[in-house]
């Protein structure tokens, strides 16, 4: 693994500060799962989680230069879990009432942010970013094919030809990065983090999730996660192989509230009102902004492969947005 030096982070943290976490939050209220909402906004915030996302990449690379995965991985779910339980208390969220939520959010907890969070960091550490932002773009296929079965969803004619469009966008924009030899380990641990968000993505909007706020969905969804995996992190890698440092703390931090924190939050909020082809639609995205952060960050080039890519990929995720916005009811 190629890792930048540190003293480049400077740059990725004035990206997570200028997001303003005031407006991030005024976003999911607007997003209000209540409210009817504009296909506009849907695509905004699509958009909004794959940049958070996409320079979640860089942010992990640099991180892994200090610190072991699983307990990255943990560290993330304790200050993002802890950030939006205290967001939740300050705008007057209450914890959740009822046995039933707290099993359900338990199930999202375990796919999304403690199995699918450790599996995508654990790849990544092994195989070039490139690569695994090809990887974690399956996840809109799993979620249609999980979508099928477990809720009987019908893909529009017009959302089929988006989601082959955007996954030959991820191809071909990762392709430069299947030139040399990858890791057989983190691409199998890259495929089924995959698996598991989608078939995350896919139980919140199978269950019921109305009575508990996005906020408060995903805070103590974070909270759960890190009950299981600091104590297994601490088990299996324990804290010998970390270098407790600003190079780990800032990129920490940004994957840990802007990367992981609020793009939950967003993509819980998104679950609720689109379908989770549209959700999850976002991952398309992901290698474009991974792309870009690396060039702004890393000083990486752009490559014609780049530009083809990412155009594919953005007329992919819009044509995946557009069809359901018109196969909605009313």
């Amino acid at each position: 693994m190629v890792v930048a030096n540190t003293t480049t982070m400077a740059p990725l943290s004035h990206v997570a500060a200028g997001l303003g976490s005031r407006r991030v939050f005024g976003l999911i209220d607007r997003l209000d799962y209540r409210r009817p909402v504009s296909s506009r906004l849907v695509l905004a915030t699509v958009v909004l989680i794959a940049v958070l996302i996409g320079g979640n990449f860089t942010a992990l690379k640099f991180a892994l230069d200090h610190t072991t995965p699983l307990l990255l991985t943990a560290m993330r779910t304790v200050i993002g879990g802890s950030t939006l339980l205290a967001v939740a208390h300050v705008v007057g969220e209450r914890l959740p009432t009822r046995q039933v939520d707290y099993t359900r959010i338990f199930v999202v907890s375990l796919s999304i942010t403690t199995v699918s969070s450790a599996l995508l960091v654990f790849g990544t550490s092994r195989v070039p970013a490139g690569v695994a932002s090809l990887v974690s773009s399956t996840m809109p296929l799993f979620t249609t094919v999980l979508s099928v079965v477990l809720l009987g969803a019908l893909v529009p004619g017009l959302g089929r030809i988006g989601l082959l469009v955007g996954f030959a966008g991820t191809v071909v924009l990762a392709s430069p990065s299947l030139e040399g030899d990858t890791a057989a380990v983190g691409i199998g641990a890259l495929i089924l983090s995959a698996v598991a968000w989608a078939f995350g993505t896919v139980f919140m909007k199978w269950k019921d999730f109305s009575r508990v706020s996005p906020i408060m969905l995903v805070g103590v969804q974070l909270i759960m996660s890190a009950c299981v995996l600091v104590p297994f992190s601490m088990l299996v890698e324990g804290t010998e192989g970390t270098d407790w440092s600003l190079g780990l703390l800032v990129p920490l931090l940004y994957a840990s509230i802007p990367a992981n924190a609020v793009t939950f939050s967003l993509l819980a909020t998104v679950v609720k009102r689109a379908t989770p082809t549209q959700a999850a639609a976002s991952a398309y995205l992901i290698p474009v902004f991974g792309v870009l952060f690396g060039w702004l960050i890393r000083g990486e080039v752009l490559g014609l492969a780049e530009v083809v890519g990412g155009l594919l990929v953005v007329i992919g995720v819009y044509l995946v947005v557009t069809a359901n916005a018109r196969a909605a009811p009313g």
